[in-house]
């Protein structure tokens, strides 16, 4: 440093360079904020300042904030010097103790205090050297008299001075440049990916029909999920249509070309439910003469749905949660471990909470099956719906009866649209299915066409079923087991013949899982003719 105090010209062999490392110091910063460190670094070492700063103004103009710092200072506050610079446009060179006297800016108070009151101030506005002459921020020094006096008219000085502002106001354009073409690529990307949404929730529209908030809604939550690769819980009263939303978030993932195996968990005996998941080896039990895959291998690479997983036995419920924790399962009689990779979707009509206090259903999985869970609406919630699937329904009746077309009247619509449909979207597909029967070809459906309408509670079922005998009859009863096994068996043949033998139906008519009810038919010789 010369004996001004000012940056000292570098010595060798080529003075004509001199100030060229200081130069490349400055333009080597990649950011604002890398720039102006450099810049005080700099100052610091060459003029031998130990107090230095640089300040910037915020995006709005209001603010001058310092790296590092999160207090802000109002440019419209003049209680400390550095708004006094901005207001009037040029330079201020006051006395330390004279400015801390002045102004009492708690901020500039504390920045300041320690330094000898001897000491000068100099603050120095900094705008752009080119373009619209924005401004950038404030540059202070302190130190003494004869350090900070002689920079006004030193031309090494002055140099780094526009030297930093150019760079700052190039590298802030550069910075703000990348952040609005960054904005116009998320903008981009989000309208493509709007339209894109919008196109797959389209495409389900033709699997999943209905026109009402509720199901439109659910088909826009459905293409979420498919998006990603979360396990999906599908809950929801029984008959609206589980299986067909797991489809549907199967064809619109990146697992569409894979398969889609389903399973229904209250239907398989618990004794065999293990093997038709994980696959056998042979000789794994009696009567398996040969090795077969299970459907989590079957599933590889695309969507497993497990459907009444309320009703799925707990030891099975572990090996299930270490499989979507792992992604390995070991075959039934098996030694290795094999990797399997898919989505799981589940279903169930139950309660889990409420299976989670009776001890009948794991919690940990109930928080694993559920990463992205999802209510089905209830028939009853989108009544404006049944036009459009009662219509649907009639076509597909006629198209797998080889029938000439059969028609829906108003009359018959409203008659659909104030039932009650407990069985929801199921039993709404049963009773157009049993109308377009008692209808002619080329005929519209009549409302007498359609069945009564059966009590909208099983419990209210079990009453109707189960009218008490006549006080005679319930005299002329001996052996109580017996009567109570005969009156079981009424009850369960009555359901059966409601539903056409769908034991589905019936079970759930009857509030019991499905492999509940073909044990009872077995136990009480139901399936003998």
């Amino acid at each position: 440093m010369s004996d001004h105090g000012v940056l000292d010209a570098a010595h060798g062999e080529a003075p004509a360079l001199a100030g060229m490392a200081e130069a490349l110091r400055l333009v080597e910063g990649h950011s604002p904020d890398e720039l102006r460190r450099r810049g005080l670094s700099l100052l610091r070492e060459r003029l031998g300042l130990a107090w230095a700063r640089c300040l910037f103004l915020d995006a709005s103009g209001r603010w001058l904030g310092e790296d590092g710092d999160d207090a802000w200072l109002a440019c419209d506050d003049f209680r400390h010097p550095y708004a006094h610079a901005i207001r009037r446009g040029e330079a201020m060179d006051l006395g330390l103790g004279e400015a801390r006297l002045r102004l009492d800016h708690p901020a500039f108070q504390a920045a300041t205090e320690g330094l000898p009151a001897a000491w000068r101030l100099s603050v120095r506005p900094l705008r752009a050297r080119d373009g619209k002459r924005e401004w950038l921020g404030v540059l202070a020094l302190a130190g003494p008299a004869e350090r900070l006096s002689p920079l006004a008219e030193c031309d090494d000085f002055l140099a780094f001075e526009a030297l930093l502002c150019r760079l700052w106001a190039w590298l802030a354009r550069q910075r703000d440049e990348r952040r609005h073409q960054a904005r116009l690529r998320d903008s981009l990307a989000e309208a493509n990916d709007g339209a894109r949404r919008r196109t797959l929730s389209e495409r389900l529209a033709q699997r999943i029909l209905g026109d009402s908030p509720a199901i439109g809604a659910l088909r826009d939550q459905l293409v979420r999920a498919a998006e990603t690769h979360l396990a999906v819980l599908l809950q929801g009263e029984t008959g609206t249509g589980k299986e067909l939303v797991a489809r549907g978030v199967h064809e619109v993932s990146a697992r569409s070309d894979g398969p889609f195996m389903a399973i229904n968990c209250a239907a398989i005996p618990e004794s065999l439910l293990e093997a038709e998941l994980f696959g056998h080896v042979k000789g794994a039990f009696s009567g398996a003469e040969r090795s077969r895959e299970g459907l989590f291998g079957q599933a590889d690479g695309g969507t497993l749905f497990l459907d009444e997983i309320g009703d799925m036995p707990l030891a099975l419920q572990a090996k299930l949660l270490r499989v979507l924790e792992s992604g390995r399962y070991r075959p039934l009689g098996g030694d290795d471990e094999r990797k399997v990779d898919l989505r799981l979707v589940a279903a169930t009509h139950q309660p889990l909470h409420r299976r989670i206090r009776e001890g009948a259903f794991r919690a940990d999985l109930y928080y694993r099956l559920g990463q992205f869970p999802l209510t089905l609406p209830a028939l009853r919630e989108r009544r404006e719906d049944i036009p459009a699937l009662a219509r649907a329904f009639v076509d597909d009746f006629c198209r797998r009866e080889g029938r000439e077309d059969i028609g829906l009247g108003r009359a018959v619509l409203r008659a659909l649209e104030a039932r009650d449909f407990p069985g929801n979207v199921r039993e709404l597909r049963n009773l157009i299915d049993y109308a377009c029967a008692m209808t002619r070809d080329g005929e519209d459906i009549a409302p007498e066409a359609l069945p009564d309408e059966a009590p909208s509670a099983p419990v209210d079922d079990a009453a109707t079923d189960a009218t008490p005998a006549p006080a005679a009859e319930q005299d002329d009863v001996f052996d109580l087991r017996r009567a109570l096994r005969d009156y079981e068996a009424t009850l369960i043949r009555q359901r059966l013949a409601r539903f056409d033998g769908n034991r589905t139906l019936a079970a759930e008519s009857l509030g019991l899982p499905k492999r509940t009810l073909a044990h009872k038919c077995r136990q009480l010789q139901l399936d003998s003719p």
